[in-house]
């Protein structure tokens, strides 16, 4: 064989035999994110969620499609992020629940310190109680004291067994009452049941703001460090003298082991998005306050609340098993 051949045959080999360099990864992100919003569609939670996920998706230049699964206390986003790549392709919003759910469990389904990423704080929930506009209580003390006359006889709507019902949980203790909780998968649901007669009353955030504009139900008090601007005259749980507070921040996360720059970018989008003046426009339609947070803050938040939620679940002696 001529030795230009032979040369030609071990150039090939040796060629083959070399590394090949590293694909070059496409910026992120170069598909469309899924994001998990865990209450049911129509609720603040979820029409705020859609709003700054569409601001977003303009800085990303990436479609955000927004997926609602409702159930579970609003833990279902959690529960996703525990089987989802790392890839900022997959994220949740993440509420208190998460970091409620563990300390009731004996043997807790993810922690909330280990298993997550936290890329961005965005608001605060407005809520409190509302009655129909026929109710018999025209104010929350009357509430009360028809609850303390007639143990186990009032019952209320919440959006999930560990959400606004601790808040209730921990006003029955402070007041001495005995009133019977009934958990929907959100907020529709719990005010559907109220405006049809099926409970007493809802302890729901401030899916009702509109409602109780348009008289369809009656604010008698908020679980707020001070009064909602729009509702003047309805006053705090801590005015009618029971210390239960009720404020709550939620965000974004994802799966743990993000890469950095991803995060980064994630946390821009929604950074601009969160001030963006359209979102804004809705969350005074829902008294929510905005609670940004960048995600080493938004870290340094997470270890505080699930300090705070074991001290309310050990105070309460909430155990789920």
């Amino acid at each position: 064989m001529p030795a230009s051949g032979v040369s030609r045959r071990l150039f090939l080999g040796a060629a083959a035999a070399l590394p090949l360099p590293a694909l070059a990864q496409p910026p992120y992100p170069d598909r469309p994110i899924r994001v998990y919003v865990p209450w049911t569609p129509g609720g603040a939670t979820d029409i705020q969620m859609r709003s700054v996920c569409d601001i977003a998706q303009r800085h990303l230049g990436q479609t955000i499609v927004v997926e609602n699964r409702p159930g579970a206390s609003g833990t279902l986003g959690a529960v996703a992020m525990r089987e989802a790549k790392p890839d900022g392709y997959t994220l949740s919003q993440m509420p208190n629940a998460v970091f409620r759910m563990p300390a009731m469990q004996a043997k807790p389904a993810w922690d909330p310190l280990q298993d997550f990423t936290w890329i961005v704080r965005l608001v605060g929930y407005m809520g409190g109680v509302v009655v129909r506009p026929d109710a018999p209580w025209r104010t929350m003390r009357e509430l009360v004291g028809y609850a303390q006359a007639n143990p186990g006889r009032i019952n209320y709507g919440t959006p999930g067994a560990n959400t606004t019902e601790v808040q209730m949980q921990r006003l029955a203790k402070a007041a001495g009452v005995d009133w019977v909780p009934v958990s929907f998968r959100g907020a529709a649901p719990n005010l559907q049941a109220l405006l049809a007669g099926d409970i007493h009353f809802s302890a729901e955030t401030s899916a009702w703001a509109d409602m109780a504009l348009e008289g369809r139900v009656r604010p008698l008090a908020v679980w707020m460090s001070e009064r909602v601007k729009r509702f003047p005259a309805v006053p705090t749980f801590r005015e009618l003298g029971w210390d239960v507070l009720g404020e709550s921040t939620y965000g974004i996360a994802g799966p743990r082991g993000m890469e950095p720059a991803v995060i980064e970018t994630i946390h821009q989008a929604f950074r601009k998005a969160v001030h963006d003046p359209a979102h804004l426009a809705v969350l005074a339609r829902f008294d929510m306050p905005v609670r940004y947070q960048a995600p080493e803050d938004f870290a340094n938040d997470a270890i505080l609340q699930a300090a705070e939620a074991r001290r309310i679940v050990q105070e309460l002696g909430l155990r789920i098993g």
